[in-house]
């Protein structure tokens, strides 16, 4: 038997620009999967094709090469795979070949192979094995992108994969492989977008086939990709038409351990939370009290939505004005966005349009606004500051407040025993704050939670502001206050899933 060592693709290979490799963990872990899947011996009952090979990473460990196939557009790439199999690599060179998944005809295929794809009973035993690139081709209009051009499958297709969907390459090969290898399988590496993302709707408006398995990993974990979010190891029966729904998914971390399973869910037919907040715009007499950016509705989005004076100071401003009439419904929406940290796992999650359970819950509502209050971008330089949960008089000011309407609107409010912690000590925070400014007239009195921190942290000479300050207090301060929030937001993340932000 070989060595894995021995089949590994060397690193100059590795390295070249554009390449995309499976790591071996993983393609022996999909290689569990399609055990499970079709049996102990399904290397013999079944075909192989990977029709986006590389370097023909992600065959090693296969056994049976008289049913194997590998194609790849890259002539030298099947150079390669050729020095591999001289190797010891269980492939044969005539089933190696270069093939343009996305343009070329499959006249151009082996005969063997091709009388597999012709043969209909023939067909339901071909497994397209495939780690497809995760580029985008450019779209009509944009300058050219070597490689990325328009294929033939885009232009056949682009109408039944739609706007968004049509640009991915991974969704090109499997809306190729669904129309013209009718009833194979496809057990394939991809992003997830096909299953859960909202534009891609339209892709699984035609692509109607059963998901037998799937298992995900973090995506940082593949080579050449730095993004944290999930990769799943897929397997398709396309003979099985149904529309995907759901799935509970096995979970690995990033050193291979099972952690447990997740539900995928397509969101097909639901309403979002952004279609939510829009309801709570322009409502009588409102005033403006400042501005929240929020675009996108998932957590990959999350790091756009914040709270800011107003939205002249956004070159592209998306999201409502926040008014003392949906004050209530901001900090929710905010707060539940944040509450829970955005993760590898959970980056394609989408928030949801809530079910109506939430407006009874007092102090579900005022915890939010709690955290709200000590997690936004408002500063008393645009304008005037309507974020100070206190009074002058609570903090020693040297001056009166320009606005006290928040303090006002907290007045009277049941806080539990977390807000009250956290007010607590925001309210120290502030009376440090003030006892330092007392006689510098050139500091600012209506200073918001982000001035105080600019005060005390000051920004490098790149102008972002610093980590940690020179003061101990403040320091000791602000880690109580911090330590204070993640408490509040650990009491808020069940009612998030209780309440329909989220899906379980």
């Amino acid at each position: 038997m070989i060595e894995r060592s021995d089949l590994l693709v060397p690193q100059d290979i590795r390295e070249r620009k554009g390449s995309f490799f499976t790591p071996q963990n993983w393609v022996q872990k999909s290689q569990e999967y399609l055990a499970k899947a079709f049996g102990v011996n399904w290397q013999d009952e079944y075909y192989i094709w990977d029709c986006a090979a590389g370097t023909g990473n992600l065959l090693v460990g296969l056994s049976n090469k008289y049913n194997i196939w590998a194609s790849t557009i890259d002539k030298q790439d099947v150079g390669v795979i050729n020095e591999r199999i001289k190797n010891g690599a269980h492939l044969l060179e005539s089933h190696v070949f270069q093939f343009d998944f996305l343009n070329d005809g499959f006249e151009k295929l082996p005969k063997e192979l091709k009388k597999i794809i012709d043969d209909p009973v023939k067909r339901k035993k071909l497994i397209i094995y495939i780690n497809p690139p995760y580029a985008e081709t450019m779209s009509k209009g944009e300058k050219h992108k070597a490689g990325l051009n328009i294929s033939k499958v885009n232009t056949a297709y682009s109408l039944q994969m739609g706007n968004c969907a049509n640009r991915e390459l991974f969704i090109q090969f499997l809306t190729r492989i669904y129309f013209e290898i009718p009833d194979c399988y496809i057990c394939t590496f991809s992003k997830l977008k096909s299953l859960n993302a909202p534009n891609f709707d339209i892709f699984r408006s035609f692509f109607k086939a059963k998901l037998k398995s799937l298992f995900v990993v973090p995506a940082y974990t593949f080579d050449n990709v730095k993004g944290k979010f999930p990769i799943g190891f897929q397997i398709w029966d396309t003979s099985i038409k149904q529309k995907f729904k759901k799935i509970k998914a096995d979970v690995y971390d990033e050193d291979e351990n099972y952690i447990g399973k997740k539900t995928f869910t397509s969101y097909d037919n639901v309403q979002f939370i952004n279609e939510w907040i829009v309801t709570t715009r322009n409502r009588k007499d409102e005033k403006n009290i400042g501005f929240m950016a929020c675009l996108g509705n998932d957590f990959q989005q999350n790091n756009v939505n914040f709270i800011m004076n107003d939205k002249s100071q956004m070159a592209s401003p998306r999201g409502s004005w926040i008014t003392d009439k949906n004050l209530k419904e901001v900090a929710v929406y905010y707060a539940i966005r944040h509450c829970i940290d955005a993760t590898w796992l959970n980056d394609r999650d989408q928030f949801l349009y809530p079910n109506m359970e939430w407006e009874k819950d007092s102090e579900f509502q005022n915890d939010c606004l709690i955290f709200t209050l000590f997690n936004n971008n408002i500063t008393s330089s645009f304008g005037i500051n309507h974020w100070i949960p206190f009074t002058a008089q609570d903090v020693d000011a040297r001056d009166n407040f320009e606005s006290d309407f928040m303090s006002n609107y907290l007045k009277g409010r049941k806080l539990s025993k977390e807000a009250k912690d956290t007010i607590k000590t925001g309210k120290e925070l502030w009376k440090y704050y003030h006892s330092k400014i007392s006689r510098n007239n050139k500091a600012k009195n209506n200073a918001s939670f982000y001035d105080i921190r600019e005060f005390f942290q000051g920004r490098s000479e790149k102008g972002t502001m610093n980590v940690k300050s020179d003061d101990d207090q403040y320091n000791v301060l602000l880690k109580t206050l911090r330590k204070n929030l993640s408490v509040l937001a650990e009491k808020l993340q069940p009612k998030v899933y209780e309440y329909g932000f989220l899906e379980e």
